[in-house]
């Protein structure tokens, strides 16, 4: 069994930062890509940023220049920095990562963690 488990949502005020968390646990030989996802409420979930095995990140427009994502291998975690927060950065944020298992590759979802930017 495998589970994704965010933390680190909250509210904070517009230009504000936060750094929210992605564990990978269970039965894991490898992770390939890792990427954070987002869905404002009465929205289609939208693709934040994603980052390869080997470091290669994309960003989607809107965030570029100001959230950074990274990964830790050896913790299975992926972040996402998010600095100058603005109010339609809100949303609930889910991580998401293909997982090689024994059995295969798999895609994963965490639960999602709630950020709320307020103007």
């Amino acid at each position: 069994q495998v589970q994704l488990v965010e933390s680190g949502g909250g509210l904070v005020q517009a230009g504000g930062s936060l750094r929210l968390s992605c564990a990978a646990s269970g039965s894991i030989f490898s992770i390939n890509a890792m990427a954070w996802f987002r869905q404002a409420p009465g929205k289609q979930r939208e693709l934040v940023a994603t980052i390869t095995r080997d470091g290669t990140t994309n960003y989607a427009e809107t965030v570029k220049g100001r959230f950074t994502i990274s990964r830790d291998d050896p913790k299975n975690t992926v972040t996402l920095q998010m600095n100058s927060l603005k109010p339609e950065d809100t949303a609930v944020y889910y991580c998401n990562a293909n997982i090689r298992r024994a059995q295969g590759s798999f895609l994963y979802w965490g639960q999602g963690t709630q950020v709320t930017v307020s103007a």
